[in-house]
């Protein structure tokens, strides 16, 4: 979504870092390709005004002009800036010791609000919460049997009441959570096609009759400034606590997220990229800042990893990780760990410069699904001994795979440089080849629980590290 204004910005950065020391008119000049830059990306005038006041108000003192990397300092300080724009701190969904909790969502038709309830019951589901959803759209023609379907989906129960009188649902729906010990309740309120009273004075006799603990209102990021102005209008009648911006993956300019906190004063608390259930992510404001500057988002990456690690796999499997002696069947599980992240693409994305890679094209996105294919042609002992894939096996793999013998060659050099980045990366690769305990290799049916293979140790991993980890996914996935 930001790409535009990110392409815009780390071009301005890259012409002051080219001068040894800054002037106030190369300050002066900056500022103002910033400032339409921003304008461009569709954000408020008013808080562009105020932005660049402050930001241009830094770079002008002694500290940053004469110091040996003044061009370092303008980029903090157009961080921090960005940062304070998107809203400082993390805002969190803080649910109350209340049992049930009551979390209504509230806006316009079409912003995404009934996929949205159903993304956050799946997000609180997975923290181990037993949430409860109820369907008070009983306007939009297949509204509730499709909060139904999502709901089977996710495994989380769906109450649809009866009648047509959305308060009475949602009382209904309390009384059914609190009977049936479920301890959240999302009511999913109707929506319409523009703000109007009928739509007002309904959203608040349900926030009357069940008094909900938090009200999100869910937000299209697709329309821009008209998502500050449908804010303003629902900070008004129903004073909302925080923002659903849903739809972060379209190809709007982002306006309307940059401009929302600083209009409405209500902090972003969840966004929405993609259709699957696990698409709904907490808000980090320094983050974000982060990804618009071309910076990355490891930290990010760092705890999707790690709510993975918990996959089983062969105690056997484990120790070859471990010890970076892995071979094609291990290769194949990196796939598999991969696409649990998002896929190459969302995985490169959060490495400093992946989304101007992207950008570009130079990420073969679906080199993984290619690779799997070819391993899956060979033969169980090729793929535990890659040694054995001779010039006339190979051949016969390109056949088997429908693909050429140079693309078989390609996938094993990929395995091979894995193989090498895995051993710098490993801290067990100092230990091995030293026998275990008992002499012998896990036994049939024994698991051990282990990180992910070929991103080894992602929880602990240092900042120094995603380099490396860079180099090992642009060997697995570039043109």
């Amino acid at each position: 979504m930001f790409e535009n204004l990110s392409d815009r910005l780390q071009g301005i950065f890259s012409g002051l870092k080219s001068k040894g020391r800054l002037t106030e008119d190369d300050i002066n000049a900056a500022m103002r390709e910033i400032r339409m830059a921003l304008l461009e990306a569709d954000v408020n005038f008013k808080v562009v005004k105020s932005f660049i006041a402050n930001a241009k108000e830094r770079c002008l003192t002694a500290e940053v002009l004469d110091s040996l990397t003044p061009a370092q300092n303008v980029v903090k300080i157009v961080l921090d800036e960005l940062t304070a724009l998107l809203g400082q701190t993390d805002s969190g969904l803080v649910l109350s010791s209340r049992i049930p909790n009551v979390i209504m969502l509230v806006g316009l038709q079409g912003s995404g609000k009934t996929t949205a309830a159903a993304k956050l019951a799946y997000l609180l589901k997975g923290k181990g919460h037993s949430p409860l959803l109820v369907a008070c759209d009983v306007y939009r023609p297949a509204a509730a049997d499709q909060l139904q379907t999502l709901g089977d989906e996710m495994g989380v129960k769906v109450y649809r009441g009866d009648g047509q009188d959305p308060v009475k649902i949602a009382s209904e729906g309390v009384r059914f959570a609190i009977d049936n010990l479920r301890d959240v309740v999302i009511v999913d309120t109707a929506g319409r096609l523009h703000v109007d009273e009928e739509m007002m004075e309904e959203a608040a006799n349900i926030k009357a009759a069940v008094k909900p603990d938090q009200i999100l209102m869910v937000v299209d990021a697709m329309t821009g400034q008209d998502a500050v102005n449908v804010a303003q209008a629902f900070a008004e009648k129903v004073d909302f606590d925080g923002v659903i911006m849903s739809k972060m993956d379209g190809d709007a300019r982002g306006g309307g997220a940059l401009s929302l906190k600083q209009v409405t004063g209500k902090p972003i608390k969840f966004i929405s990229a993609g259709e699957k259930p696990d698409s709904l992510e907490p808000f980090h404001p320094d983050r974000m800042a982060k990804r618009i500057l071309g910076m990355g988002d490891v930290v990010s990456l760092i705890e999707h990893a790690s709510k993975i690690q918990a996959e089983e796999i062969e105690a056997e499997t484990a120790e070859r990780v471990q010890k970076a002696d892995i071979n094609l069947n291990d290769f194949l599980e990196i796939k598999k760990q991969v696409s649990k992240m998002g896929g190459i693409s969302k995985l490169i994305s959060a490495l400093p410069g992946g989304d101007k890679a992207m950008a570009q094209g130079q990420v073969d996105t679906g080199a993984l699904d290619r690779m799997e294919t070819i391993i899956f042609s060979m033969t169980k002992a090729e793929r535990e001994k890659p040694e054995l894939l001779n010039g006339s096996r190979r051949q016969r793999i390109a056949a088997g795979s429908g693909t050429s013998v140079q693309e078989v060659n390609q996938v094993m050099k990929q395995f091979n440089e894995t193989r090498k980045m895995m051993k710098k990366m490993m801290p067990a690769a100092a230990n091995a080849g030293r026998p275990t305990k008992k002499g012998k290799k896990g036994k049939k049916g024994k698991k051990s629980r282990f990180g992910m293979p070929g991103l080894p140790g992602m929880g602990g991993m240092k900042m120094s590290d995603m380099k490396q980890l860079q180099e090992m996914m642009q060997n697995m996935d570039m043109k």
